[in-house]
């Protein structure tokens, strides 16, 4: 790293660092600042949690290490289903005790504690928690007593209505759990405590958490496994599910705001009145509440694809991440931006591209993202002259942009893979010429906006130094170790696990120095940086569920036929328009997931090939954050500089225009996505650089050096609709109108406010 600073007053010193601390978590307004005992203990549970993943992930165990046979350890490989679990169980507990129901009121703000009946009748809900606990245990002790009937080498669960076993399970385990949890729940929005406190309420939910944890793998070990998403599911999977999902609704609304939770509910809604409902939203039968429960924890819902993919893939690169960020990498890829970019007429703006578009690859959310880099980024966009409001639009659609640059696309590509079955450096490789479209069609806005407003770089007294950045260029090393390991076939978790080692011993290079300390304080920053997307994915999970119960997904699948015997391309827009809906307020990981349970399906019917098709829309999802008029990431940008969240995600949609065509391409040509011949790929390629160059003129009024007419404008759109469908005819049709329009640009120069004189209409 560079070790310039620039001093208060303005004036250099002997170095310049831009970028500090960009690739550092925000500290969201209601997470808890624990201090003394209370943050060691929070400290030590988000460090186990993280080295638990990277251990499990890689089949390390203490006691196979040992020989010691150590109690209360598990012995890896764990059970899938136990796995997942775990991992969400471990997340709510985390969470819970991080993240309060509540925004915590600013320094400037007088800070407000409850009544203490509160807090003593939150730590009374202790008890109920408590006589669940114990009866779990009881549990685990029945089913390894070897007293149960066995049935096909499992032991049976006879919970069944009038045994012991179903009336212990609804009064000891069931109404205690619901009661402890709903009144955890309820009680966290009323309780209100120092922010370096632990909060009773908090503490109660995170006993439950564990206690459904507990109760789900004991029961899951058994025969009773066999009846989920049946009528005979056991009573105590209801309940403990009911109170799981719960939990995770709370959860995700306090890290992911409502939308998810709202979407998520309207699932659930759904499920007990699709027998009253209309159409092809009518199912025949209705669904009891026990049934339901019974079948979405597990893995046709919480336990399906969103959750294998959090607790392997997602985590183990949200651990990369976090040694990335211990050894300052995201620093670098600032600085490195600024010096190779800094002094191009918008500087800023280019390297808000590159710079968001790198870190977003890594940290897989795209306000998040916007957070991190744009508080460096928008204020220096604004200083060279762009308006606030297009400074957090170019900053809202770079960061979004990182969700689709391989190798990693935040964690979209993983569920993907995951859904579909497709090799993950498949759909990597696919990614690669629609990524270059997206950031080529910002570049060019970027830049034919600095033109017209005449803007000016940032001088060379402003910047780091680049030959010293490139000293440093093996800061590079862990993405580049992680891209050749995918491309060597090992396999993601492998590849991954590589390039976090690589990170920690990279940074021996450094003054960033990875000891014991700094690792250990990287497994915790994981631990806490995974909460959101694990809560995210395990809500999303609960929809999934929803989708795979009631069957809504064929449906909506046989409304997109229907369609397609109108136009394809109606049934293209109609399915780009679901998914954006969905992903409207939702992070990109519940989106896509959603979105491929409901969409993805019908478009695989209309033949349209599976990796095309879940492309398709991924892209729309991703998109959402930037698709007014709800646009997370745009509405994060506009709080940094200071614009209207609702011109500014206007602002950024016009600047990601581009992408929104992107997908119609896949349909038209497949080359797009890798598929096919060298020769046609590339033509593919060049054709849509050049269409997307194009469109960017088109939309931007500025061609060649000059401000365009409005029918020069609508002239050089065409053209590049042309150009992007793919097809050798339309290619020449759309080369033909730019020769034309370009003629007409330089020969004829019209004036960009000139008119067309239309005669004898008088």
């Amino acid at each position: 790293m560079s070790d310039k600073s620039i001093t208060p007053q303005g004036g250099p010193t002997d170095d310049i660092v831009l970028a500090e601390g960009v690739d550092e978590e925000p500290v969201e307004r209601n997470r808890r600042t624990f201090a003394g005992t209370s943050g060691i203990i929070l400290a030590t549970l988000a460090t186990v949690y993280a080295s638990f993943h990277m251990l499990a992930l890689n089949g390390v165990s203490l006691s196979s290490m040992t020989g010691i046979e150590l109690p209360f350890l598990p012995q890896f490989p764990l059970e899938t289903w136990n796995f997942r679990i775990v991992h969400i169980a471990g997340a709510l507990a985390l969470g819970f005790l991080l993240f309060a129901a509540h925004i915590f009121p600013s320094e400037d703000e007088d800070a407000k504690t409850s009544p203490r009946i509160i807090s003593l009748a939150a730590a009374l809900l202790l008890i109920p928690a408590l006589i669940s606990a114990f009866t779990t245990i009881g549990y685990f002790n029945l089913i390894n007593s070897d007293t149960l009937p066995q049935m096909g080498g499992l032991t049976t669960w006879a919970a069944f209505p009038g045994t012991d076993i179903y009336i212990s399970e609804v009064r000891w385990f069931g109404i205690p759990l619901l009661v402890a949890t709903f009144g955890g729940i309820i009680l966290g929005w009323f309780e209100r405590r120092e922010r370096t406190a632990f909060a009773f309420s908090d503490i109660v939910l995170a006993v439950c958490a564990i206690v459904v944890a507990a109760y789900l793998v004991a029961i899951y070990g058994t025969a009773a496994r066999n009846s989920v998403g049946t009528t005979f599911v056991p009573i105590g999977v209801a309940f403990a599910a009911t109170a799981g999902s719960a939990m995770i609704m709370e959860l995700t609304r306090r890290v992911a705001g409502l939308a998810l939770v709202i979407i998520t509910g309207i699932f659930l809604l759904y499920t007990f009145t699709a027998h009253l409902m209309p159409g092809i939203l009518a199912v025949t039968n209705a669904y009891t509440w026990q049934r339901f429960f019974g079948h979405v924890y597990s893995d046709a819902g919480i336990l399906g694809p969103t959750t294998a993919v959090s607790s392997t893939y997602i985590i183990l690169f949200i651990i990369f991440a976090a040694f990335l960020q211990a050894s300052k990498v995201g620093d670098y890829f600032v600085n490195f931006a600024f010096a190779a970019a800094g002094r191009a007429r918008g500087g800023p703006a280019k390297v808000a591209i590159f710079a968001s578009g790198l870190m977003g690859m890594i940290n897989g959310t795209s306000a998040g993202n916007v957070v991190a880099t744009g508080s460096l980024t928008i204020p220096l966009m604004k200083k060279v002259g762009y308006h606030k409001k297009t400074a957090g639009a170019i900053e809202a659609a770079a960061s979004t942009g990182g969700q689709i640059m391989p190798p990693i696309m935040g964690a979209g590509a993983f569920i993907m893979a995951e859904i579909t079955g497709i090799p993950y450096t498949e759909i990597a490789i696919a990614a690669i010429i629609p990524a270059v479209l997206y950031f080529v069609s910002i570049y060019f806005m970027v830049d034919f906006e600095a033109a017209k407003l005449g803007m000016r770089g940032m001088r060379e007294d402003e910047l780091p130094k680049f030959n010293k950045l490139v000293r440093q260029i093996y800061l590079f090393i862990p993405i580049i170790i992680l891209i050749v390991a995918l491309f060597m076939g090992y396999s993601v978790i492998r590849a991954g696990t590589l390039a976090t080692v690589a990170a920690a011993v990279v940074s021996w290079l450094t003054p960033n120095r990875m000891g014991l300390r700094s690792i250990l304080r990287a497994f915790e920053l994981a631990g806490i940086m995974s909460i959101q997307i694990i809560a995210v994915c395990a809500c999303a999970g609960i929809i999934v569920g929803v989708i795979s119960l009631t069957g809504v997904g064929a449906r909506f699948s046989a409304l997109l036929l229907d369609l397609a015997g109108v136009s394809q391309l109606l049934a293209l827009f109609f399915a780009m328009c679901i998914a954006i809906l969905l992903g409207m307020g939702m992070p990109t990981t519940a989106a896509y997931a959603v979105a491929a349970s409901v969409v993805a399906p019908g478009l695989v019917q209309l033949g349209i090939p599976l990796l095309t098709a879940h492309f398709f829309v991924f892209y729309f999802a991703v998109l959402s954050a930037i698709t007014p008029p709800v646009a997370l990431a745009s509405y994060a940008a506009a709080g940094i500089s200071g614009s209207n969240p609702m011109e500014t995600s206007v602002a950024s949609f016009k600047i990601g225009i581009a992408a929104f065509i992107v997908p119609f391409m896949f349909f038209y040509s497949s080359a797009i996505l890798m598929e096919g011949a060298w020769l046609i790929v590339l033509k593919a390629a060049v054709t849509a650089i050049f269409g997307v160059f194009l469109l960017s003129a088109g939309v931007q009024g500025w061609f060649f050096g000059a401000r365009a007419a409005w029918f020069m404008r609508v002239g050089i759109v065409l053209a590049a609709l042309f150009m992007i469908s793919g097809g050798l005819t339309t290619d020449l049709i759309g080369v033909a109108m730019f020769a034309g329009l370009y003629f007409v640009q330089k020969v004829l120069k019209p004036a960009p406010d000139a008119q067309i004189a239309v005669k004898g209409l008088d």
